[in-house]
């Protein structure tokens, strides 16, 4: 059963390479869901990052933010926080942030908040600089 884990995860990895967005897309998907981000934590950051579509920045970011855990938001604020100013990328981090399902309830919106507390003390400058910024709009 481990190696079948093990041969998804590098066929993920591989994928997220490919030229075509539509597996790209589902490459991030599945890393995403992965049990420990950690060890492709680069692979999701580049495809968050994707300079051809937004579609897998979208998917892979949407992914990152359902896990509702630390290492999830994490990483779309990371990407966030670098995303070249171009219209594309950065506005579509943007708004899968923005309409973060969490939002909208009062428990989510909590469990949210406090996980933005949380990185605003991250080792990694751009996540607590990206926290802190969202942090602000709430107030």
């Amino acid at each position: 059963m481990e190696d079948a884990v093990v041969q998804e995860l590098a066929r993920s990895i591989a994928d997220a390479d490919s030229p075509d967005s539509a597996v790209r897309a589902a490459a991030g998907q599945r890393l995403a869901a992965a049990p420990r981000i950690d060890s492709v934590a680069d692979v999701l950051h580049r495809l968050l990052l994707d300079p051809h579509d937004t579609g897998v920045t979208s998917d892979t970011a949407s992914a990152l933010l359902a896990r509702r855990d630390l290492p999830g938001l994490r990483a779309v604020l990371a990407a966030r926080a670098v995303a070249p100013a171009d219209p594309g990328t950065a506005a579509q981090l943007q708004a899968e942030l923005d309409g973060e399902p969490r939002w909208a309830t009062g428990e989510g919106s909590d469990e949210l908040i406090a996980q933005l507390r949380t990185l605003t003390s991250d080792p990694d400058p751009d996540v607590r600089s990206e926290a802190l910024l969202r942090l602000s709009h709430l107030r």
